[in-house]
C-alpha cells in the first residue's frame, strides 16, 4: 500500500529554495541535458494550454521526466490576463506533482508559484552569465510583480551593479518594489527612461503589445525577455528582435508559443543549452535576446532539490547548503 503523498506549502518550499547555489548549477546541468536531444535524457513535450476564454485564463500542463535526476514531474499552472490591480488572487498560479518514476507513485504535491518564480529568474541569470557585455553596471527591470522580485533577488546576488531601475505600469507597484527590495533600486517614469543605457534588461510583464524598442537599447545590451507567452502577445518590438542575436530556452516551444518571435520573424540563433554545452557561441559583443518561455524539466530539477532537501529532515540552513 502506497503511502499519502507530502503537501508542501509555499513557506516550505521557499525554506527548501532559499538559496541559489544548487539551483543554478543544477539548471544549467538540466539546460544542456534538454539542447542534447535523446542523449540528454529529458522527455519533454511542448505545455499543452487549455483556453478558459469566458474568464480569459488559461491552464497549462507540463510535464517532464529527466533521466539524470530519475525524476519525473508534472507541473499545473494557471495564467489570468483580466486581473485588476487591486486582486488578492495572482495572476499566475502553479502546483508541481512529484512522481516516483520507478512505479508512478505520487510523492509530493507542493506549492509551484515559488518554484517557477525561483526557477525562471536562476535561468535568466544562467542566460545573463553567458551573454551580458564584459562591462554590465546597470540593471533594468521592467514589470513589478512576481518574477520581477526573484530576478531582482537572484540578479543582485549573483552580479553587481552600480544602479538598478524599475519601470511599472503602475507606478504606485514600482515604488513599492523599490521601497520593499534591499538596495537602491531607481523608479523611472517611462520604459524609455529605464533602459537607456542599461547593461542589462529584464521584461517580466504583462504585456500583450511591444513595450520595449529596439531604438532605445544601448548596442551590445542583453535582454532577458520572460513574458508574452502566447503566440499572439509580445514584450519586445521588431526593431530589437531583428537586431538582436535571438537565444531561447526551447526552438520548439518558441516557434509555438512566442509572439515576440512568431510574429517578428526573427531568427532563432541557438537554444541556451547549446551555450552552456558549448556548441554555440555567446555573443557578448552583440545586442542579445534570451527569449524564456519556461520548461517542464526546470521546474522537474527544482521539485526534486526541494524534496530531496524535504525528505532530509534536516533544518533549511543545512538541507540547501547555504
Amino acid at each position: 500500500m502506497s503511502r499519502a503523498p507530502a503537501f508542501l506549502s509555499a513557506a516550505e518550499v521557499q525554506g527548501h529554495l532559499h538559496c541559489s547555489s544548487l539551483l543554478i548549477p543544477s539548471l544549467e546541468a538540466a539546460l544542456a541535458n534538454f539542447s542534447s536531444g535523446p542523449d540528454g535524457g529529458v522527455t519533454q513535450p511542448v505545455r499543452t494550454v487549455v483556453p478558459v476564454a469566458k474568464h480569459r485564463g488559461f491552464l497549462g500542463v507540463m510535464p517532464a521526466y529527466s533521466a539524470a535526476e530519475d525524476a519525473l514531474t508534472t507541473k499545473l499552472v494557471t495564467f489570468y490576463e483580466g486581473h485588476s490591480p487591486t486582486s488578492t488572487v495572482p495572476s499566475h498560479q502553479a502546483t508541481v506533482l512529484l512522481f516516483e518514476p520507478s512505479n508512478g507513485s505520487l510523492l509530493a504535491v507542493m506549492d509551484g508559484n515559488v518554484i517557477t518564480a525561483k526557477r525562471t529568474a536562476a535561468v535568466s541569470a544562467i542566460a545573463t552569465k553567458f551573454l551580458k557585455p564584459p562591462s554590465s553596471d546597470v540593471l533594468s527591470i521592467l514589470g513589478a510583480g512576481v518574477q520581477a522580485y526573484s530576478h531582482y533577488e537572484v540578479f543582485t546576488e549573483q552580479f553587481s551593479y552600480k544602479e538598478v531601475r524599475i519601470w511599472n505600469r503602475t507606478r504606485e507597484n514600482a515604488e513599492k518594489f523599490a521601497d520593499t527590495v534591499r538596495g537602491e533600486v531607481r523608479v523611472c517614469a517611462s520604459v524609455q527612461e529605464a533602459v537607456t543605457g542599461a547593461d542589462v534588461i529584464i521584461t517580466v510583464t504583462m504585456a500583450t503589445e511591444p513595450i520595449l524598442s529596439g531604438a532605445w537599447v544601448k548596442p551590445g545590451a542583453h535582454i532577458n525577455a520572460v513574458g508574452a507567452s502566447r503566440p499572439d502577445w509580445r514584450e519586445l518590438d521588431d526593431v530589437l528582435m531583428k537586431q538582436a542575436v535571438l537565444y531561447v530556452d526551447s526552438r520548439e516551444a518558441a516557434l509555438k508559443e512566442s509572439g515576440d518571435v512568431l510574429l517578428s520573424g526573427a531568427e532563432i540563433f541557438a537554444e541556451l543549452g547549446e551555450v552552456v554545452k558549448g556548441v554555440k557561441p555567446a555573443h557578448r559583443e552583440k545586442t542579445t535576446v534570451f527569449k524564456s518561455l519556461g520548461m517542464a524539466v526546470e521546474d522537474t530539477v527544482a521539485a526534486k532539490l526541494v524534496y530531496e532537501s524535504w525528505s532530509s529532515g534536516q533544518s533549511d540552513e543545512a538541507a540547501t547548503g547555504c
